[in-house]
């Protein structure tokens, strides 16, 4: 029965709940390692699953469609969170150019010219544009689409037992399990370990966070003794890299270094730093 549970961030529509617990319990078992630390048995990992939610239905094919482009950053959120991002990388990156004051504009032209600059970033070498569309528009179902975040929650909500002293979150994760632990204080959770997290920008993600009973972004999350939040300098992702001005200094907070995939969740849970938070919060040290 699942001891620690794993939730994953965007860009996983394609993948399953298998392919992820093969890769999260690896990268987690080689950080227990690293850290010294026993062992934990596959067996005792579980990987929230939620992907398939912003995987499109298959179809009955008809005439050719043209991949997403600029014209598909459709919505004020969506482009605030991209031109967020180019400032981000523009400011660890020498091959981003920054955006200048008129091409902040929230623009379909400033959208062009925030994906032509973030295609010359080494942090999305590799990552074809409309795959970052589509990643935008999934943080936007999830922080502004209330079925999203409700099914989304529903998943992690039935994924937690009676055993499960730790909760992993990755990217849009970390913001899923932040908002599932401020809304069910009774569970047994006891240790948050956050990798690659976007809850410090404010605006866009931490200012959306939705707490029940009268909660108010910052909180600390339900029956957490323990949170430690990994960032890398050169993820653009997490932007915020201290999270302890926005939610106190109980927060234990590390940079690592990941190379050249700096928002890699298994390059994040295979470090010492991670074995750690995972150890401690699994009573394994």
């Amino acid at each position: 029965m699942t001891r620690v549970l794993c939730v994953h961030g965007i860009g996983q529509q394609f993948s399953g709940e298998h392919d992820q617990h093969l890769r999260w319990s690896a990268a987690l078992r080689d950080g227990l390692l690293r850290a010294g630390a026993s062992p934990l048995v596959p067996e005792d990992i579980h990987c929230l699953f939620y992907g398939d939610l912003f995987r499109p239905p298959g179809r009955v094919l008809a005439a050719q469609e043209p991949p997403l482009d600029a014209s598909d950053v459709d919505t004020p959120y969506e482009a605030e969170l991209l031109v967020a991002l180019w400032e981000a990388a523009a400011r660890t990156d020498p091959a981003v150019v920054p955006p200048r004051a008129d091409t902040l504009a929230r623009t379909p032209r400033s959208v062009q010219t925030a994906l032509d600059a973030l295609s010359r970033s080494r942090f999305f070498a590799g990552v074809a544009m409309r795959s970052l569309i589509a990643d935008l528009k999934q943080v936007r179902a999830y922080l502004c689409d209330q079925d999203t975040y409700a099914r989304v929650q529903r998943r992690t909500a039935d994924a937690v037992t009676e055993r499960t002293r730790l909760v992993v979150g990755h990217s849009l994760g970390s913001v899923v399990a932040y908002e599932a632990l401020s809304a069910h204080p009774e569970w047994p959770v006891r240790s948050l370990l956050t990798v690659g997290s976007p809850l410090g920008i404010r605006n866009l993600v931490f200012d959306r966070l939705r707490l029940p009973h009268g909660g108010a972004p910052g909180d600390w999350p339900g029956s957490v003794e323990r949170w430690t939040n990994l960032a890398d300098s050169g993820d653009v992702v997490a932007l915020v890299k201290d999270l302890r001005p926005l939610f106190g200094e109980r927060v234990r907070g590390h940079l690592v270094h990941n190379g050249a995939r700096a928002h890699d969740a298994a390059r994040y849970l295979s470090t010492a730093e991670a074995g750690r938070a995972v150890a401690h919060g699994c009573g394994l040290l």
